[in-house]
């Protein structure tokens, strides 16, 4: 039986995979959410979210393409999750895929023209929203920056045809800022921070209450989500893994509370393997 059967939830709070139904909505990121939100409807272009690992960006982009789920007759929104590829062919023909296109003929050329039309094709003649977001952008190559440069060319006189939303890692950035106009093509840049003390205390709360938690109960204490917050520096991603271990833990040792004891024993543990 998994440990929070055994609490009575009936889902496990503190996964790390990128449930839109998990997602802690912190200021920054609440932030980040509607001004996506308002770029894509505007039609405005290029966005731009840079975080460090583990702030949530992949369940971000997860939350943000829920928002507009319920719309697929305007919007046509497409993912990359991974932009790793061995050369500028793979990238320009990946994203034929993802488009669903496939010209006859298969040069690079080729699909630059096929994208190029289906971009007008839906984006004017149909007047849909296209949108194609990046994930793990910090692994985008220089080349390949440069073909969405080009993509970001295609437009009206009123809007671009193209709405790119990129997630990345800061590395990215002075990777960009060495491409002639993809900087005054960012409509939106937005840097997400980690938590703060009081916002961590309040994602763990809120997933314990997504799990079916009744939060009237008192779960951890002040003082071991005090110590939560010091070793993971408000690190989404590491208050779920850190939070994860402490119920696993305190289910092997009998306690109905996770103390600092608890959570001072996981720290020392992990610190063995850095």
């Amino acid at each position: 039986m998994s440990y929070y059967e055994v609490l009575g939830l009936n889902k496990e709070p503190f996964s790390t995979s990128p449930d839109p139904a998990f997602f802690y909505h912190s200021t920054e990121h609440t932030t980040a959410l509607k001004r996506l939100e308002i770029a894509i409807r505007l039609r405005r272009g290029l966005s731009l979210i840079l975080g460090d690992v583990g702030t949530g960006k992949t369940t971000l982009s997860r939350t943000l393409f829920q928002a507009f789920n319920g719309e697929e007759d305007n919007f046509i929104f497409n993912m990359i999750l991974d932009p790793d590829f061995k050369s500028e062919y793979q990238f320009i023909y990946n994203l034929t895929k993802v488009f669903g296109i496939m010209p006859d003929s298969r040069s690079t050329l080729d699909y630059r023209d096929a994208i190029e039309k289906y971009l007008f094709q839906k984006g004017v003649e149909e007047n849909k929203t296209i949108v194609l977001l990046i994930d793990e952008g910090q692994k985008l190559s220089q080349p390949y920056l440069e073909i969405l440069r080009t993509l970001l060319n295609y437009e009206t006189n009123e809007y671009k045809l193209l709405q790119l939303v990129i997630m990345a890692q800061i590395e990215l950035l002075p990777r960009v800022k060495k491409i002639h106009n993809f900087m005054d093509r960012v409509s939106l840049k937005y840097i997400i921070n980690p938590l703060d003390e009081n916002e961590t205390r309040e994602m763990i709360l809120f997933r314990l209450a997504q799990a079916g938690f009744d939060n009237s109960r008192t779960l951890f204490s002040e003082e071991a989500i005090k110590l939560i917050y010091e070793f993971s520096s408000g690190y989404p991603r590491q208050i779920a893994l850190i939070c994860h271990n402490c119920l696993e833990r305190m289910i092997m040792l009998g306690k109905d509370i996770i103390d600092t004891d608890i959570v001072k024993t996981l720290i020392l543990e992990e610190s063995k393997w850095s």
